[in-house]
């Protein structure tokens, strides 16, 4: 089953450094990505990244390696260790959460929220409604405050989910082991904030949680 050992130890080293580069903790590192491949950013609003170009080759480096190191079944191989290289880090995570994190640290988001705005009072008011939830993997609550981000295209030239700031800052407390549905509905006097949108929701939701010096951005 085995053609060349080396290549195959070769690959599994590539595909730890891959994920390494990359990994999704304690900040989302996709954030503000146009493109991507795998784990990796390929290109912002700012350019290419050359950091995930490279990881993206290291990647596929690997790839070939594992399938040249193999006489057969390679292909069923290659597929498990897509499925393994997506799904580790999220596991590593998880324990990681679940046993010695504390604070913000121990805090997840199903990556799930939604936010809707729309448009009062002659365009100088927007209500805005924010839906989320988060999860304390942690024994102990945790109190952090919240700051909506808006990343992606355009976020320079219009605002959208920032716009929820008009609002805060947003408190938070979350009690141990608990998963918690999260609502923001507010009124926003956007009178004096220009380039923001005047109605409109999304999905792609990103924001950082603020513990006294610590900052998670997701």
């Amino acid at each position: 089953m085995i053609k060349n050992r080396i290549a195959l130890i070769s690959a599994v080293v590539l595909l730890a450094i891959c994920i390494l580069l990359y990994f999704p903790y304690p900040n989302n590192p996709l954030i503000g990505a146009t493109v991507t491949f795998m784990s990796f950013p390929i290109q912002t609003d700012d350019g290419l990244v050359w950091k995930g170009i490279v990881g993206s080759l290291l990647f596929l480096i690997a790839m070939a390696l594992l399938i040249y190191g193999l006489k057969k079944y390679y292909v069923v191989l290659a597929v498990l260790v897509l499925f393994l290289y997506a799904f580790i880090p999220v596991y590593l995570i998880t324990a990681y959460q679940e046993t010695v994190a504390s604070g913000i640290g121990a805090i997840s988001y199903d990556q799930n929220g939604k936010c809707t705005f729309d448009t009062l009072d002659n365009y100088e008011r927007m209500s805005g409604d924010c839906q989320f939830t988060l999860k304390n993997h942690s024994k102990h609550p945790v109190s952090f405050e919240l700051e909506f981000m808006d990343t992606g295209v355009g976020q320079d030239e219009m605002k959208m989910v920032s716009l929820m700031n008009i609002a805060g800052p947003y408190k938070m407390t979350i009690e141990g082991n608990r998963t918690e549905f999260i609502e923001l509905t507010k009124i926003l006097d956007v009178s004096d904030v220009p380039d923001h949108i005047y109605s409109g929701s999304t999905s792609d939701i990103h924001f950082k949680l603020i513990e006294e010096e610590k900052e998670r951005i997701f």
